[in-house]
């Protein structure tokens, strides 16, 4: 199944976080956000939330 990111949401209280990413990654990231008319950073979370979903159904 395709990755598809979720609806942009209400603002929550977040921080900030510095990551380094392969150039060649970003130009992906960046294509899916512009795809999805959505944000590079709404992309990345959308990840990770769905990651750190699947990560806890096999733990359990």
């Amino acid at each position: 199944m395709p990755f598809v990111p979720k609806k942009t949401q209400n603002k929550v209280e977040a921080g900030y976080k510095t990551i380094y990413l392969p150039k060649t990654m970003i130009e992906e990231l960046e294509k899916i956000a512009k795809d999805h008319s959505t944000s590079f950073n709404n992309v990345i979370v959308s990840m990770i939330e769905q990651c750190l979903k699947e990560t806890i159904i096999h733990l359990k």
